[in-house]
């Protein structure tokens, strides 16, 4: 009979990871059967770890739902080589290339964040004070996953409790429809509340983790998502009050120093998943260029006359020995990079930019311009790239956007937020077009630029794209009023959502299509 991935990914759920507690060191090696397993603090403790490993084995499927259709990424191959997941960048999805599968893979972490909080509140070996930080972090995380799928696909549904390792076994009792998204949206507030609830005092630490300064990150956002999409503008002053209540971090006055390997969990981090050198990667390396596809025809320089320059073979050293293959096979407009202006600090950081010239003619003719992404471009160890840099969930740049959001939407003045932003950016003072306050729509711009050029590959975009607005509409779809929007409002509006593969529904026939894509489900 067949199964949800959902289902046949619990019956292996008593999968343990074993692990240091303070870092993310090593990946998971011990197996413990439920029966002789939650019996100490340790093991408790090791199982929080263990879903934090799994959280960051998720970060690129994070980044593909946040970032991937927010229109910064290109559909056009220069280096030939070929693009990958482009019917995603190209907005290319329907029922039968969903582009994502299996819910995103999100319910195995979700049940085993079930089966935490139930056992810890089982326990009676741990002290008030870990059982509360760990349900803290239990809740939290919960939350994050529900709010991606929130965001992803709408109504989704909801299990809260570990069904199949409490004895529900059969298909038929465990399908489940979609819950509203009205009701999801209560799920996530309702955790990450609890969350709150259970941190309660506690001093925000190990940043590689849930935290309570995380968990306020959190609720901001969830808040903020909450005023602008639904239009619960009281959730303003919640998401308000959540970001002003995280003190303790700062802008560092280099950009690129904030993502630097030998500079992880710095002043700007509030929460970021842990790489490190030898035991995990991001793949950064799809993102940059194969020296293969230089051909001899490629230079740093736009401007190169004859006799001058020479042609590029490995400027940023990432194919002598390497890790992982690089290849561009993932690539973000030229426009983009255009976009920042060339005092911006922020634009070397994040992109290397390179050009094909056709050197037969005179003057040479630029024929390819092409950037590759360098913002995590990672270490070199033992002769050896590894492209191990943390990858921040949330920084103090972050809290300082969505309060400059808050500020807008609420009729206030947003420069003090915004002018922090760009005074990193410049240099103090250096500001060549200092932000001067325009009123609603040209601030929702202005702060929309500087979150475009803050958080390239951090996964955010589609998200903002959905969540700001200009003319009174979401940013997401075209208009007059700005360049950015990537759905036709008439003929794409629904695609604001995700759908759903034809295996999900025909596993669980309670579960119906994303409202709006064509479906052979029978109705």
């Amino acid at each position: 009979m067949k199964k949800l991935t959902y289902f046949a990914k619990a019956l292996i759920v008593t999968v343990l990871f074993a692990s240091c507690q303070k870092t993310l060191e090593l990946s998971p090696e011990d197996y413990f059967g439920d029966g002789n397993f939650w019996k100490n603090e340790t093991q408790v403790v090791n199982f929080m770890v263990g879903l934090h490993k799994q959280f960051r084995d998720n970060q690129f499927m994070f980044y593909r739902l946040g970032e991937m259709r927010g229109g910064g990424m290109s559909n056009v191959d220069v280096q030939n080589t070929s693009l990958n997941e482009l019917q995603v960048i190209e907005q290319r999805i329907e029922e039968n290339s969903a582009g994502v599968t299996g819910w995103a893979g999100f319910y195995a972490p979700i049940l085993q964040l079930n089966l935490f909080i139930q056992k810890a509140n089982e326990s009676g070996f741990l002290s008030t004070e870990k059982k509360n930080y760990l349900l803290g972090q239990a809740y939290a995380m919960r939350a994050w996953y529900y709010f991606q799928l929130l965001r992803t696909y709408g109504g989704v549904p909801i299990r809260t409790e570990p069904e199949v390792l409490n004895g529900t076994t059969d298909v038929v009792q465990l399908r489940k429809a979609r819950a509203s998204e009205a009701d999801v949206l209560t799920l996530v507030k309702s955790d990450i509340n609890q969350a709150m609830q259970f941190f309660g005092t506690s001093a925000s630490a190990d940043k590689t983790q849930f935290t309570p300064d995380a968990a306020r990150m959190l609720k901001g956002e969830v808040f903020l998502w909450s005023a602008k999409v639904y239009g619960n503008t009281a959730d303003l002053n919640e998401a308000k009050t959540a970001l002003t209540a995280i003190g303790g971090y700062q802008l560092l006055p280099s950009f690129a120093n904030v993502f630097a390997y030998n500079n992880k969990g710095n002043a700007e981090i509030i929460f970021a998943i842990r790489y490190r050198v030898a035991e995990s990667e991001m793949n950064v390396a799809s993102h940059l260029y194969s020296t293969f596809n230089f051909n001899g025809l490629h230079y740093k320089d736009s401007l190169v006359s004859e006799g001058v320059g020479n042609f590029l073979v490995d400027p940023l050293k990432i194919a002598d020995v390497n890790s992982l293959q690089v290849i561009q096979r993932y690539r973000y407009t030229f426009e983009l990079f255009q976009s920042y202006d060339m005092a911006d600090t922020r634009r070397n950081a994040t992109f290397y930019d390179y050009y094909k010239v056709t050197t037969s003619t005179t003057p040479y003719v630029v024929t390819v311009r092409n950037t590759a992404l360098v913002k995590f471009l990672g270490t070199i160890d033992a002769n050896k790239r590894y492209f191990s840099d943390d990858w921040p969930v949330y920084r103090e740049a972050d809290r300082q956007l969505m309060l400059a959001e808050i500020a807008n939407a609420q009729g206030q003045d947003p420069t003090v937020y915004i002018k922090a932003i760009r005074d990193r950016a410049y240099g103090p003072g250096n500001d060549p077009t200092p932000f001067v306050n325009g009123g609603k729509d040209a601030n929702e711009l202005a702060i929309f630029r500087e979150r475009s050029k803050e958080f390239v590959f951090e996964g955010k975009r589609w998200y903002d794209l959905r969540r700001m607005q200009v003319a009174g509409q979401p940013m997401v779809f075209k208009s007059a009023a700005h360049p950015f929007g990537v759905l036709d409002k008439a003929t794409q509006g629904y695609k604001v959502l995700w759908p759903v593969e034809p295996a999900i529904w025909t596993n669980d026939p309670l579960v119906n299509q994303t409202p709006g894509y064509m479906t052979a489900k029978p109705q």
